[in-house]
């Protein structure tokens, strides 16, 4: 056994905590898609919160993000990311935790028709 013969190559590694803390923290798609699906009326303002990032303000409904400011917000706009999102909610409805259950059989038990009793 002897030296590794890249030993030299350092590469800097990806932390996988953000990404992972940001997955958790976010709403699912289910969610979100049911949030752009409710009419105007229904929707509220953004209270301000001092915890989140520009008082709460400026936020993404498709991605479930909130930016420090306006011009933040329109770059997120234009990103790859942000209309692959928005193409994403925009088309069928996503599953949600019954469709899951459902999948694995853990519904509802299917015992087939009932046949006549005499």
């Amino acid at each position: 056994m002897g030296k590794c013969p890249n030993r030299k190559v350092r590469k800097r590694r990806y932390s996988h905590k953000t990404a992972r803390l940001a997955k958790f923290l976010r709403k699912g798609d289910d969610a979100v898609y049911d949030e752009i699906q409710k009419p105007e009326s229904e929707k509220n303002p953004l209270p301000f919160d001092e915890d989140l990032p520009g008082m709460g303000q400026f936020y993404c409904l498709h991605c479930d993000r909130y930016f420090a400011n306006v011009s933040v917000r329109d770059e997120h706009f234009k990103t790859k990311r942000h209309r692959k999102r928005v193409k994403e909610m925009m088309g069928s409805k996503p599953h949600t935790q019954l469709d899951a259950d459902l999948a694995a059989g853990m519904g509802m038990p299917d015992n087939g028709p009932k046949l006549m009793s005499m």
